[in-house]
């Protein structure tokens, strides 16, 4: 079982916006993988009120040190956020794919 975990932008978006860019990935990584997968959970729903986005990036670190795929949403290359995430996965040799 492959764990995947999906790097987006999210600045300036939606709860709405982000879950269906989510499952829009998801439905890929399964036609690529099938069901065999396992989606790390990196939307923070819950965070705290007033969580910096150094936070976020750090909860993320954390769950992305758990993946054996990365995948990056469209527009990847403009979040700070996601760019620090690939950069992540290319020093420490976790696949990343583009979707």
């Amino acid at each position: 079982m492959k764990k995947i975990f999906i790097s987006q932008p999210m600045k300036d978006k939606t709860d709405a916006e982000i879950k269906t860019e989510r499952q829009r990935i998801i439905n890929r990584i399964k036609e690529l993988y099938g069901n065999d997968i396992e989606i790390i959970d990196s939307y923070f729903e819950s965070a705290p009120a007033k969580a910096a986005p150094l936070w976020f990036l750090g909860k993320s670190f954390e769950k992305l040190s758990t993946a054996d795929v990365a995948f990056f949403a469209q527009d990847w290359e403009n979040a700070r956020g996601c760019r620090m995430e690939y950069l992540a996965c290319r020093e420490y040799d976790i696949e990343s794919k583009e979707v």
